[in-house]
């Protein structure tokens, strides 16, 4: 499924996963610790890349950070307007964000790319490392699997991730891995997390 037609599937929902999601308390306590403890490290603007409704970005207001929120939804957008008025939402797509470059503290991509095709995940990333600067930190959840798969996931396919992977393809696009996080919980598919470091010359844009 294309990226557009991944945002289309987003918008028929967005009322449904706002409800079910669009609350930080909705969020295990442990990533908020991680984002906390990340975010603590950064001196500078942040952007919460596929924000959803604006949980996070609220989370990290609250935590003293300077934050933008971007989101392809326009449904999401327009929510997180209304619950955070004093954070910046903006409609973009991952691919182009509304950043200069190496403008950035820090990006967030908490569950961003988990709809982003393999053969595609390099654009997102080198998108990210052109708009971070050198030493500046990305912050990116996923799911975790023994194989890169493909899955029906409730809204649109996505896709599990070894954490050896996902490294060798940060590596590749100009990051230093700084930790690896991966938790499995009864009931729900298996979770990963990865801190990453922008180097000061990151690999080129293919």
């Amino acid at each position: 499924m294309s990226q557009p037609n991944v945002g289309a599937a987003y918008s028929a929902r967005s009322a449904e996963y706002t409800r079910l999601f669009g609350s930080i308390d909705s969020t295990h306590a442990d990533d908020r610790s991680l984002v906390q403890e990340w975010a603590s490290r950064l001196s500078g603007k942040v952007i919460d890349a596929g924000c959803g409704p604006g949980q996070w970005a609220g989370y990290l207001r609250s935590l003293g950070t300077e934050v933008e929120g971007v989101d392809q939804v326009p449904e999401f957008i327009a929510t997180a307007r209304e619950r955070h008025p004093e954070i910046p939402f903006t409609l973009g797509r991952l691919e182009e964000l509304p950043a200069a470059n190496q403008s950035l503290a820090g990006i967030l991509a908490w569950y961003s790319v988990i709809h982003t095709p393999p053969q595609d995940l390099g654009n997102v990333l080198a998108e990210f490392a052109r708009c971070l600067e050198p030493g500046g930190s990305l912050l990116l959840g996923f799911f975790e699997g023994d194989a890169v798969e493909e899955f029906p996931h409730a809204v649109a396919p996505a896709y599990f991730w070894p954490v050896e992977e996902m490294s060798a393809r940060f590596q590749g696009a100009g990051f230093a891995v700084a930790s690896t996080h991966s938790r499995r919980d009864p009931g729900v598919r298996p979770h990963g997390a990865m801190v990453a470091v922008r180097r000061i010359r990151p690999a080129p844009v293919r």
